[in-house]
């Protein structure tokens, strides 16, 4: 039993399956971005595409000015170091592609350590192996850092430790990684920037009736079909990649986007309702969340709130501040806390947006006078309602 109480039973609900009409990132919390090789670096020079990068750092400047946090996975470091080492792409032994990485990779993060330093963002590297996602204790650690890293407002930069990693123990492509990474952190959007717009009925290079698929609830049979094989570039992964990615994704209650890369400002697009595929978890992959937030997680501080809040929340709404009387703990943005009731009952378990210090910020003063960027985002619940388990 922890300080703030062991778990009680909780109800089967799923509050989160209210969607927008028209779907933007706008309700995200935690985004994973992936951007691939075909995106970030030009082909026929191995150079990074500056002014590209710098539009996207400018997304992102806007995502976490609201209050959101990001991370990347991005690929760019074997194409940027075999035109530096001039090694061609059909020569690529698996020596070849680590020295290639080796190179690529300080120029990689050289490009985002500069771009995003123009946006007053500060990047962090993070090169893995599947053993530090497999390996409970490397696990963990690495779950502490990436999530230590967005508390502090950095954005990390994720990428597979090519230089070292062998082909037979790899995560086989970004993609995968990209799910791999939103699993770890508790991601709640996944966004694959590619080369096309999103999932196709059929290859839309070579099919001129080929129709785009804006929405998916199961990546089933008839939908894998849909997907061709891999396109000529830097890509090693192609759209059955993003398939398995998406099931990786739902599978965590994980909602995840494929859009189009290619043109300047891609997730300010997407969120002015640029057409993409988004790709929605099941309400039984959303109520494991809520169970894996009920009995998993350790609660690191309780949150005291009156008759009426407890009502909307029951009701499948968010916590927000000024419903919040009291709170005890010492707790970071992405801890999980229990939520009490005016007698000291359990009524639901979550993970909360703000950290302690944060909520101790907001609740001290009155609604009316709370100004966003006191906080450097706009205010926001504590828990969201996708984020909560209620107690029965």
């Amino acid at each position: 039993m922890t300080e703030f109480g062991a778990p009680v039973n909780y109800r089967e609900t799923d509050s989160g399956s209210k969607r927008p009409r028209q779907p933007t990132l706008a309700s995200a919390r935690r985004i994973i971005v992936k951007i691939g090789s075909a995106l970030i670096v030009e082909q026929g020079s191995g150079t990074v595409r500056e002014a590209w990068l710098d539009t996207l750092a400018n997304d992102i400047a806007r995502l976490r000015g609201r209050g959101q946090d990001v991370a990347l996975v991005s690929s760019g470091a074997v194409a940027i170091g075999r035109y530096a080492l001039n090694l061609h792409e059909k020569m690529l032994s698996a020596t070849h592609r680590q020295a290639a990485a080796a190179v690529g990779q300080a120029e990689l993060a050289k490009a985002y350590r500069e771009r995003f330093a123009r946006h007053g963002l500060t990047v962090a590297q993070i090169l893995l192996t599947l053993d530090d996602t497999t390996q409970k204790r490397r696990l963990a650690n690495l779950r502490e850092t990436l999530v230590k890293l967005m508390n502090f407002q950095t954005i990390p930069v994720i990428n597979e430790n090519d230089a070292i990693a062998g082909s037979a123990v790899t995560f086989g492509d970004n993609d995968r990684l990209a799910a791999r990474t939103a699993q770890l952190v508790g991601g709640d959007t996944l966004v694959l920037l590619s080369n096309v717009a999103g999932l196709y009925s059929a290859d839309p290079y070579e099919s001129a009736s080929a129709a785009l698929i804006k929405e998916v609830y199961e990546v089933t049979p008839q939908i894998e079909l849909m997907a061709g094989g891999t396109r000529l570039g830097y890509s090693c992964g192609g759209m059955k990649s993003k398939l398995v990615a998406a099931r990786m994704a739902l599978a965590s209650g994980c909602k995840m986007i494929i859009a189009d890369g290619r043109d300047v400002h891609p997730l300010s697009a997407v969120d002015a309702g640029k057409p993409c595929t988004w790709f929605y978890p099941s309400t039984e992959a959303r109520l494991t969340r809520k169970r894996w937030i009920a009995g998993a997680l350790r609660p690191t501080g309780a949150l005291m709130v009156g008759n009426g809040p407890v009502t909307q929340l029951r009701l499948g709404e968010s916590l927000w501040a000024p419903q919040v009387t009291s709170f005890t703990g010492d707790f970071v943005r992405g801890d999980a806390v229990v939520i009490r009731d005016v007698s000291g009952s359990e009524v639901a378990r979550g993970i909360s947006i703000y950290s302690s210090a944060e909520l101790r910020h907001v609740t001290r003063q009155p609604q009316s006078k709370i100004v966003p960027s006191s906080l450097g985002c706009e205010l926001k619940p504590i828990v969201h309602r996708d984020d909560l388990a209620l107690a029965q």
